[in-house]
């Protein structure tokens, strides 16, 4: 009875082990699958953090010093200020007002792209083949074109005396145009960067656009269109929705392409407009660290500038992901 009993509790035993082995291979297992994506990744994430880890590192550090033109040369010690710049920005009414520049400009930016690159894809699918080739080479052609090139050539278009636009404005009888400086007045002059930054910059959206269109199953089109909506309605109520993962990769990049614009503004208003009335962070940072060798405080903004972007990519991404989209 006593060996019948143990062989029992033996086999018992063996049993439950059994179960506890194969938790742990399946556990295993589990961890290797979930550990597998992670180390496709590696690669990427060596590259990134190499490019962009090391200098936005790099650009706190020196945003955290008085850095400047004799340290620069090796003339004076560095010497560790902490937050004293960013101190400086904040207190500095100038700073304040090139931040509501800028985001107003951007923002008035990204919804002109988005409208103009949008309004031309959906015109595009209702265009004919050598129509639409002609409106897409057009457009590529005005988008690769580079930035210096396409502010000097708007500053051509726009000037008082040679000006094409000018010269046309007033043979149409508007004759306070003659000899208008588009520069001139703040407002004009952020019309004429921003007219110029749409013309670069739509068509990313116009391609992109285009692209899902064309992705977006033909039945349900034509579904639409035997139920008797408009091509209007079509566009908004089932175009859109469909489109939305696509939009929201194009307003993320409009929205970090014009935060940070710097070539446009600074050729088109000479450096920042009179008395600094078109400044951008951008072009106001440039100021700081290198017409007035402030390195330290030039870099506190380009740490602002990054922290901004940051939040507002974060937040949209977030607007989305409550909605229920797939990112």
């Amino acid at each position: 009875m006593t060996a019948l009993a143990s062989a029992k509790a033996d086999t018992s035993g063996t049993r439950n082990r059994k179960p506890t082995t194969a938790g742990t291979s399946r556990r295993r297992a589990l961890g290797k699958r979930g550990l597998e994506p992670w180390l496709y990744l590696a690669p990427a994430f060596i590259v990134l953090i190499a490019l962009l880890g090391y200098p936005i590192f790099q650009l706190i550090n020196v945003s955290l010093y008085d850095y400047r033109q004799a340290q620069v040369s090796g003339k004076a010690p560095l010497q560790f200020t902490g937050l004293e710049n960013y101190q400086k920005l904040f207190a500095d009414p100038e700073f304040w007002s090139v931040l509501g520049n800028t985001v107003l400009f951007a923002g008035a930016c990204v919804v002109l792209t988005l409208l103009v690159g949008t309004s031309l894809a959906v015109l595009a699918t209702r265009l004919r083949p050598w129509v639409r080739t002609a409106l897409f080479v057009v457009s590529l052609g005005a988008w690769a074109t580079p930035a210096v090139t396409g502010s000097a050539v708007w500053l051509f278009l726009f000037d008082p005396t040679l000006g094409l636009v000018n010269k046309a404005l007033v043979s149409v009888g508007l004759t306070q145009f003659s000899g208008y400086s588009w520069t001139y007045d703040k407002w004009s002059a952020f019309g004429l960067v921003a007219s110029e930054v749409v013309w670069c910059s739509f068509p990313f959206v116009l391609v992109t656009v285009y692209a899902g269109i064309q992705a977006i199953s033909t039945e349900v089109i034509e579904a639409a269109r035997l139920d008797g909506a408009s091509m209007p309605r079509i566009a908004r109520s089932i175009m859109l929705p469909m489109l939305r993962p696509i939009v929201m990769v194009v307003t993320i990049q409009s929205i970090i392409w014009n935060f940070k614009i710097f070539s446009q503004i600074y050729i088109i208003t000479n450096g920042g407009g009179i008395a600094g009335q078109n400044l951008v962070l951008n072009v106001y940072g440039y100021q700081q660290a290198f017409a007035a060798s402030l390195y330290g405080l030039g870099s506190a903004l380009g740490v602002i500038m990054t922290a901004l972007l940051m939040i507002i990519t974060l937040v949209y991404l977030r607007i989305l992901k409550r909605t229920g989209e797939v990112l």
